[in-house]
């Protein structure tokens, strides 16, 4: 019988996916101006985040090899310290490179190279997270609970770049948001020790010798690869879209960067709350389905990214902003919970690694060449994925996996 989640635990593991998308938002939103004030080239801005999301890919699947052989929790923890430490000293960076203590070059190179912690032991936390949920859930209920935990993307994606704006306050200025949530990282890390569960390692659970599966193993398994397929593609769009955000509302508006910084911050708010009604709302009221959300989140990413690229103003960049945002508060969660349930409780810690280092692949390459695109042709990375929206629409309805149903109807 699978075990009880409690509120208390899932509140706490909620928390930590919560207060990771916060503080890497709020990171997203003021980088852009850290960059110009500074005077690192936009180009390299987007490259800050390339080795910290790759290593996040490679590690992840290790961490959740780790997490079936000595139990989730330590890693969750593990995760949310090393969240916290990277944000103090990428604070301490910044607030040298605005102080003009170092070139420019030389102050990219060391935030490029402490991100990049954050990669490694950040990524400790994600697949175990969603693991934990998974080992503790069956059904109708792992799909809600895993949509809910998904909505601290879209929560933290509005918290984040909302509060930022607010949190650059004098000595540190636009490196006072990573101070604040350095500290709130190590109250995480309290919270998560106190509410969550000592989990036993997965061959305990399953009443024998411990078992841990391979990234390989879950991307060899023909009814699982096509949800981490389109789980991929669709993070890679989301990724072009968010990291080219900045940019676009800076150069729409003509502004300074640090006068688009509420502008920016604004966009990425209403577009995450506009995927947190997809979660939140439409998933729960309606009871979707993951090839459902498949289906109608690729649908609303290309009308989206259609009408970013064919617009001009800034009120018609919200709106389509949010309008792709819904689309991928339904289709991410779906792809995450149709791997999910699609796989065996022995793979759910694989699966979890793979979620989570889809989420890091997507972030290393696909920005970095939406904003070379970007210099060239503005409209460029938002045509991409308009296209790429579209495919994966078709590919929701051919691909046998992702067009069957992924629980049984009765199931309660």
């Amino acid at each position: 019988m699978t075990p009880h989640l409690s509120r208390a635990s899932f509140a706490a593991l909620f928390l930590v996916s919560l207060m990771a998308v916060i503080g890497n938002n709020a990171l997203i939103s003021v980088m852009p101006a850290v960059g110009r004030e500074i005077g690192i080239p936009d180009f390299l801005v987007a490259t800050i985040f390339s080795l910290s999301a790759l290593l996040w890919a490679f590690s992840s699947p290790y961490w959740a090899k780790l997490s079936d052989r000595h139990g989730r929790k330590p890693f969750i923890l593990l995760g949310m310290a090393g969240f916290g430490m990277s944000m103090l000293l990428c604070g301490l960076i910044v607030h040298a490179g605005l102080h003009h203590w170092a070139p420019p070059m030389a102050i990219f190179t060391a935030f490029f190279l402490i991100r990049s912690s954050y990669g490694v032991f950040g990524s400790a936390s994600a697949g175990p997270t969603q693991a934990y949920i998974a080992d503790h859930s069956e059904g109708r209920e792992r799909v809600r609970l895993l949509t809910v935990n998904a909505g601290a993307v879209n929560l933290g994606s509005i918290v984040g770049p909302a509060l930022s704006p607010f949190l650059i306050f004098a000595p540190f200025a636009l490196a006072g948001p990573m101070f604040v949530f350095a500290g709130l990282g190590v109250l995480t890390v309290v919270a998560a020790w106190l509410l969550i569960p000592r989990d036993p390692p997965v061959g305990d659970k399953l009443g024998g010798a411990p078992t841990t599966m391979r990234l390989r193993d879950v991307w060899n398994d023909p009814e699982i690869r096509p949800h981490l397929t389109y789980a991929f593609l669709i993070a890679s769009a989301q990724a072009i879209n968010i990291y080219t955000l900045g940019f676009l509302v800076i150069d729409r508006l003509g502004r300074s960067p640090v006068e688009a910084q509420s502008s920016i911050g604004l966009v990425m708010a209403v577009g995450a709350a506009a995927g947190l009604i997809a979660q939140w709302g439409v998933v729960t009221l309606v009871k979707m389905q993951p090839r459902a959300m498949l289906r109608w989140g690729a649908l609303a990413v290309a009308a989206g990214n259609v009408m970013i690229a064919a617009g001009h103003g800034y009120t018609s960049l919200l709106i389509a902003f949010a309008l792709a945002s819904f689309g991928y508060g339904l289709a991410r969660p779906g792809s995450a919970a149709g791997a999910s349930l699609a796989a065996s409780a022995a793979k759910q810690g694989a699966v979890g690694g793979a979620i989570s280092s889809i989420a890091g692949a997507s972030i290393a390459v696909p920005p970095v060449l939406a904003v070379a695109l970007y210099a060239y042709a503005p409209s460029g990375p938002f045509w991409a994925v308009a296209v790429l929206s579209l495919g994966l629409l078709i590919y929701a309805f051919r691909s046998g996996p992702l067009a069957a149903r992924s629980f049984p109807v009765n199931d309660k």
